[in-house]
C-alpha cells in the first residue's frame, strides 16, 4: 500500500510546482518575469523577517533568540520567531545567498505547497483505497486551492496549516486503530510550532473529519469514547510540546499595540459562489475553488449511486455545514480563536477546500461516477455559474477558462470510466484531468498576481538600492558604541532586518504597544494603525537613542508616483550619547501633546522654541482651524512662523498628507491617513537671520496643521545636553542577546537609563544585588541608583516562556511515560504463553 501512497503524494507534488511555476510565468512575476511578488506584508514583514533568521543562522544578527536589537530600538524576538519562522522550512533560507533572500522565500512557499498536495495525496489513500493517480490529482486540487493561491501565497507562514490539516487527519486515523501515538503526538507539535494559528484552524477541521468517520464507522459507545479520549490526548501532548513558543507568542499578543477593531460581516451569496469557480478574485470573500474536476466530483457525491447512502449523506453535509459556518458570525468566531482578524475574515477557507477534496475522493474512489451523476454535477455547475455570473469576482477570461476546464474534467472522467484501470483511454483519461487542471490552477494564479499588485502595495526584491543600504550601514555601524539607522526614507515596514543597523523602525502583529505609544508621544509616524513603527529623523531623538548614525536616502522608486530623488545616498554621523545614561534629577512630569516639550522631558533639557504660526491660503487670507487640503486650500498654503536665525526648523503635522518646503532646502514628504498613517515629524532645514520661516505646503488629501507644529531647535544646546549625558554616561556598554550590562561612573545616583523601550521581560540589578523588574521612565529602561554601586546589569526573558517550558516539559514527560507503558505492556503480552488445557484436563472437564 506504501507505494501508491508514494507514487501519489510525488504526483501531486510534481502538478502543483508545475501549475505555481506556470503561472508565474503567465503573470511575468519574480522569479520568471519582471513584475515582484512582494506585495503588502511578504515585502514589509515576512520576507525581512526571513533575511534575519538568515543573518542568526550566519552569526550575523544583532541579537539573538531573545532580543532582536535591529528593530524598534530592542525587541522580543521569540514571539516573532513563533509567528513568522516557526516552520521547518523557514530553515532552508541557510542555503541561500543573502542577496537572494527574495528567491528563498519564493522556493519555501512552493516547497510548502508541494509538501501540502503530497500531504493531502497521501491521507486521500488512507482513507479509501483507490487509483493512485486521481490521488495526486485530487492532492494536487487542494494544495492549488483559491485560498492558496489568493491569500496564502504571499502569507508563507499560513501555509504552515495546509500541510497541517491531512496531516492532522491522518493522526485521527491513527487514533482509531489505537496506534503510533508517539508519531501522532510529534506531529501536532510540529504543526502549533510551525504557526499555531493555522494549526488551530487546522485541528478542529481533523476533529470534524475524526467525528465523521466514527459516525459512519458506527462503533460502540465505548470504542467511540475511547477513539475521542485517544485524540483528545493526543492533541493535549502536542500542544504541550508546543506550548513553550505557542505561550511566548499568546503573551506577546497581550503586550503588543492594539490593532484594528473588525466585526464580521458575510458576502453575498453570489460572491461566495464565485469564489467556487477558476480565475474568480476577489479581496474578503473565501477563495473555495479547488479545481473544476474537484468540484464536479464533489457535486456528483449526493447522486452516485455506487457510493453507500451514508457515506454520502454525511460527506455532502459536512461540506454544506462548513461552507455555512463560513458565513454565519458565532461559527466564523469559532474559527477564529473567538476574534474577528484583521484582513481578510476567511483564513479558515483551507479547511473547508480540503473538505471538499476529501468529499470529492469518496465520489471517484467508488468508481467514476457516471454519466446520470455527472450531468446531475454539470446542472449543478451551471447553477452556480449562473448564480455567480453578477459578481464583481468574476471577469470575462472567467467564463472560457470555466468551459475548457469543465470539457477536460467531463472528458477525462466519462473516458477514466469506460477504460477502467489500464489502456490507452485511461492514459489519455489522466492527461485531460491533469491538463485541464494545471490549466486552470495556473490561470487563476496568474490572474491572482495581476489584481494583487493593483489593488495593494508592493516593493521591489532585493537590488541596487538595498545593496547600496547595507554597504553604507555596514561602513558606519559600531553596536552596541551606537546605532545606525536605516533611515526615514524606507524601502519596506522592516528595513533594519532587511539591510542591517538598529534603527526605531519595526513592523510586525506583536509590536510593543509601549514602543508604539513611546515614539508616537516623541513625534514619530506610523502606518498599520501603529504596528508598523518608523524611523524619525529627528536630532534629539538620536542623542536620546544613542543614534550616532544615519543613512538618508532618496525615496524608493520602485512605487508608482514616488518622488523624484533631490540628494544622493548618504550617511551623516552625530556625538551620541552611550546606550546607558544616567540622570541624576530625572523629570518625572507625564508626557503632554507637545512632542517638542516630550522629547525635552526624557533629554533633561529645554533645547526648543515652539513659536506662533499662522496657516494662510494663497491669498494670504487665514485657514480657518488650520485645515488644509480642502477647497481654496486644495493648492498651496503656507505656514509662516518666527524662529531664532540658525536653529533647525522642524515640522509636526501628524495629520497632513503631502509635501513641505523651507525655501532653499530639500522638501519633506508627510503620508497622513485617518486612522491608518500618522506622519512623522521632519526636519526642514536652517532659520534665516531674519528669524522668518515661511514653509509652502502641496497638500495630497485634507488634513490639520497643529498649533505647535513648528519647533526651532537650538542645536548648540543640543550638544551641550548630550556632552553631559555622556559626561555622566556609562563607561562601557557590552550587549549580547538578551543581556545588557554597563559600567557607571563612581557615585552614580538617581537613575541609569536604558534606551530601549521598557517591554515585559526586563530585568535589572545593580552591583552585586537581586535582579528586579525594571522600572519605566517615559518608556524606556529605568534602574534606581544609590551612589555605591558602578555595574548594571539588565537581562530580558519572554513573557510565557518560563509558563511554556513547564507545560512543554510535563507533556514531554507524561508522553516519555505512556510510551515506557504501552512498550512495557506490549511485551509482556509478546511473552506470556498462550492459555491451553491438556487433553487430560479437557476430559475431566467434560465428565
Amino acid at each position: 500500500m506504501s507505494r501508491p501512497r508514494q507514487a501519489a503524494a510525488l504526483l501531486a507534488a510534481a502538478v502543483t510546482v508545475a501549475a505555481l511555476c506556470a503561472g508565474d510565468v503567465l503573470a511575468r512575476c519574480y522569479p520568471f518575469g519582471p513584475r515582484t511578488r512582494s506585495v503588502n506584508d511578504l515585502g514589509n514583514q515576512f520576507v525581512p523577517f526571513h533575511a534575519h533568521l538568515w543573518d542568526l543562522l550566519h552569526g550575523r544578527a544583532e541579537g539573538g533568540l531573545y532580543v532582536n536589537w535591529q528593530s524598534g530600538y530592542g525587541s522580543s524576538f521569540l514571539p516573532d520567531l513563533g509567528t513568522y519562522l516557526g516552520s521547518p522550512f523557514a530553515l532552508l533560507v541557510a542555503l541561500f545567498p543573502r542577496d537572494r533572500i527574495d528567491l528563498a522565500v519564493y522556493v519555501i512557499t512552493v516547497l510548502k505547497i508541494a509538501s501540502a498536495a503530497a500531504a493531502m495525496a497521501w491521507l486521500l489513500l488512507t482513507l479509501r483505497p483507490g487509483r493512485w493517480w486521481a490521488a495526486g490529482m485530487l492532492g494536487a486540487s487542494y494544495a492549488l486551492c483559491g485560498w492558496t493561491l489568493a491569500d496564502a501565497d504571499y502569507n508563507p507562514m499560513w501555509l504552515d496549516g495546509l500541510i497541517a490539516l491531512p496531516l492532522l487527519c491522518l493522526v485521527g486515523e491513527w487514533t482509531r486503530g489505537g496506534r503510533r501515538r508517539l508519531p501522532g503526538v510529534l506531529i501536532v507539535a510540529l504543526a502549533w510550532t510551525a504557526n499555531f494559528y493555522t494549526a488551530y484552524m487546522a485541528t478542529l477541521g481533523a476533529a470534524l473529519v475524526l467525528l465523521l468517520r466514527l459516525v459512519l464507522a458506527r462503533p460502540s459507545r465505548r470504542q467511540a469514547l475511547a477513539t475521542a479520549g485517544r485524540a483528545a490526548l493526543t492533541v493535549a501532548l502536542g500542544v504541550g510540546l508546543a506550548a513553550p513558543l505557542v505561550a511566548v507568542v499568546y503573551f506577546g499578543t497581550r503586550h503588543a499595540h492594539p490593532g484594528r477593531v473588525s466585526t464580521f460581516g458575510p458576502v453575498p451569496a453570489g460572491d461566495l459562489l464565485a469564489r467556487l469557480l477558476p480565475t474568480a478574485y476577489g479581496w474578503g470573500s473565501p477563495a473555495l475553488y479547488v479545481g473544476t474536476t474537484a468540484l464536479l466530483l464533489a457535486l456528483a457525491l449526493p447522486f452516485h449511486r455506487a457510493v453507500p447512502g451514508r457515506v454520502r449523506a454525511g460527506w455532502t453535509a459536512l461540506v454544506l455545514a462548513a461552507a455555512l459556518s463560513l458565513q454565519w458570525a458565532p461559527t466564523h468566531l469559532v474559527w477564529h480563536a473567538f476574534a474577528t482578524p484583521q484582513g481578510s475574515p476567511y483564513r479558515q477557507t483551507f479547511v473547508v477546500c480540503g473538505l471538499l477534496v476529501i468529499a470529492a475522493w469518496h465520489s471517484l474512489a467508488y468508481g467514476p461516477p457516471d454519466p446520470r451523476a455527472l450531468c446531475a454535477a454539470t446542472a449543478l455547475l451551471a447553477l452556480i455559474a449562473a448564480a455567480a455570473g453578477r459578481s464583481a469576482a468574476v471577469r470575462f477570461f472567467t467564463w472560457p477558462v470555466l468551459l475548457l476546464a469543465v470539457a477536460g474534467a467531463l472528458g477525462g472522467l466519462l473516458l477514466a470510466a469506460r477504460a477502467g484501470e489500464r489502456g490507452r483511454l485511461a492514459g489519455l483519461a489522466v492527461v485531460l484531468l491533469l491538463g485541464a487542471q494545471v490549466g486552470e490552477s495556473a490561470a487563476t494564479s496568474a490572474v491572482a498576481t495581476r489584481l494583487r499588485l493593483a489593488h495593494m502595495d508592493d516593493y521591489a526584491p532585493w537590488g541596487a538600492r538595498q545593496e547600496q543600504q547595507a554597504a553604507l550601514i555596514a561602513g558606519a555601524d559600531d553596536w552596541p558604541r551606537h546605532r545606525t539607522d536605516p533611515g526615514r526614507e524606507q524601502t519596506v515596514g522592516n528595513d533594519p532586518l532587511l539591510v542591517g543597523g538598529q534603527g526605531a523602525q519595526y513592523y510586525s502583529s506583536l509590536t510593543s504597544d509601549v514602543l508604539s505609544r513611546t515614539l508616537t508621544a516623541l513625534g514619530d509616524g506610523w502606518t498599520s494603525r501603529g504596528r508598523s513603527v518608523q524611523s524619525l529623523d529627528n536630532a534629539v531623538t538620536d542623542v536620546l537613542f544613542s543614534v550616532g548614525a544615519r543613512v538618508h536616502s532618496p525615496p524608493d522608486q520602485h512605487p508608482r508616483h514616488a518622488p523624484a530623488a533631490e540628494r544622493p545616498m548618504h550617511v551623516t554621523r552625530r556625538d551620541v550619547p552611550p546606550l546607558v545614561t544616567v540622570r541624576p534629577d530625572p523629570d518625572t512630569r507625564p508626557f503632554g501633546t507637545s512632542p517638542y516639550r516630550n522629547q525635552e522631558i526624557l533629554l533633561g533639557s529645554r533645547v526648543y522654541t515652539v513659536p506662533r504660526l499662522a496657516v494662510q491660503d494663497d491669498s494670504g487670507k487665514p485657514l480657518p482651524r488650520r485645515r488644509v487640503g480642502s477647497g481654496s486650500a486644495l493648492t498651496r498654503p503656507t505656514i509662516t512662523a518666527r524662529c531664532p536665525a540658525g536653529t533647525q526648523v522642524n515640522l509636526w503635522a501628524a495629520h497632513y498628507a503631502g509635501r513641505a518646503r523651507l525655501a532653499g532646502n530639500p522638501t519633506a514628504y508627510f503620508n497622513a491617513r485617518a486612522s491608518r498613517n500618522r506622519a512623522a515629524m521632519a526636519p526642514l532645514g536652517t532659520a534665516p537671520a531674519s528669524g522668518l520661516v515661511r514653509i509652502r505646503l502641496t497638500p495630497a488629501r485634507p488634513g490639520d496643521i497643529p498649533p505647535d507644529a513648528i519647533g526651532c531647535l537650538d542645536t548648540h544646546r543640543l550638544r551641550a545636553a548630550a556632552a553631559r549625558l555622556e559626561a555622566t554616561g556609562a563607561t562601557d556598554v557590552t550587549v549580547s542577546d538578551g543581556t545588557v550590562r554597563a559600567r557607571l561612573p563612581a557615585g552614580s545616583r538617581g537613575i541609569a537609563v536604558l534606551a530601549a523601550p521598557r517591554i515585559a521581560g526586563w530585568r535589572c540589578a545593580t552591583g552585586d544585588g537581586p535582579a528586579r523588574p525594571a522600572g519605566d521612565y517615559h518608556g524606556l529602561i529605568a534602574v534606581p541608583l544609590d551612589a555605591t554601586s558602578t555595574t548594571l546589569t539588565c537581562t530580558f526573558h519572554p513573557p510565557g516562556l518560563r509558563l511554556g517550558a513547564a507545560v512543554g516539559a510535563g507533556s514531554l514527560l507524561t508522553l516519555a511515560l505512556l510510551t515506557v507503558l504501552t512498550a512495557v505492556r506490549r511485551r509482556r503480552a509478546q511473552a506470556s504463553p498462550p492459555t491451553t488445557t491438556s487433553p487430560r484436563e479437557r476430559v475431566t472437564a467434560a465428565a
